[in-house]
């Protein structure tokens, strides 16, 4: 039997808590200098194989642009026509990550988005390239090491079984925060950053043991009103939001029927009903 270094065992009960910490500090809202941030995010998202700056940037921009079409790149629905002109195992690809699996979309993300320096402007290519090499690193340590010491099982059981279950939850936590049946993407010219914040983000109620092992990260719109709010501040921002705006915030509770509502019918952008399913 394998037993568990006290290290893993602590990873795998606290991937969530690490992203989300790490998250602050892609922010700057961890701490005051910004070299602290940055090693405190680079560190923290190492188990989860995560770029720290490819993430910070990307997820910066998913807040400068959120439900702006052509900009957003938090679930961001495909317009019909962009869909039917793409290949058979794209669209079945798409319908999958839409659908039933949407709990890999993260995975995808992470994989197409994160580790190509030309995903990014010029600007930013050496923060990437520092970010990936780091990542690239620690695999080539990890790795051989966690596998030497606990044999593939472990490696299996230590890491791989943790970082699925964290995947799973950033799926599930970023489309139920961006996707609603009435919740619109806007097309550029139209699209109000104000409004997009306030109105166009979800705060999703879930068991309060998850809430407490994902740092309130479901406290959703004060987050997306200003991301200098850390997270232990948030349920705050959020008690003054409701006093101010009360039920004209979006506000649902987690459900498998929730679930099944958003893999159902959010599928393609529809201007008129906000979203279209794959069988209309």
């Amino acid at each position: 039997m394998v037993s568990t270094p006290l290290c893993l065992d602590f990873y795998w009960h606290s991937p969530h808590r690490f992203f989300v910490i790490a998250h602050d500090a892609g922010h700057r809202s961890f701490a005051n200098r910004r070299w602290v941030n940055d090693l405190v995010g680079h560190v923290l998202l190492l188990p989860l194989l995560y770029p720290f700056h490819s993430w910070r940037i990307k997820h910066n921009h998913h807040h400068k642009h959120t439900n702006k079409m052509e900009e957003d790149n938090a679930w961001q629905p495909f317009r019909p026509e962009f869909y039917t002109a793409q290949h058979p195992a794209f669209q079945q690809f798409y319908r999958l990550m839409r659908g039933n699996l949407w709990f890999l979309a993260s995975i995808a993300h992470w994989a197409s988005v994160h580790f190509d320096p030309n995903n990014f402007q010029e600007k930013e290519r050496s923060q990437i390239k520092l970010s990936v090499g780091v990542v690239i690193a620690f695999a080539l340590v990890m790795f051989p090491t966690l596998s030497i010491t606990t044999g593939v099982w472990g490696v299996i059981s230590f890491w791989l079984m943790p970082w699925l279950v964290y995947h799973f939850w950033m799926s599930t936590f970023t489309i139920c925060h961006h996707t609603a049946s009435d919740i619109p993407f806007r097309e550029p010219e139209i699209w109000n950053e104000a409004e997009s914040q306030l109105f166009g983000t979800v705060h999703c109620d879930y068991p309060r043991w998850v809430e407490y092992l994902c740092h309130d990260i479901n406290v959703h719109i004060p987050h997306h009103i200003s991301t200098a709010i850390p997270s232990y501040n948030l349920r705050l921002a959020d008690a003054a939001l409701l006093d101010i705006w009360g039920d004209k915030l979006y506000r649902s509770k987690f459900s498998w029927q929730l679930m099944r509502d958003i893999t159902t019918k959010c599928h393609l952008y529809d201007a008129e009903n906000c979203y279209q399913p794959f069988s209309k």
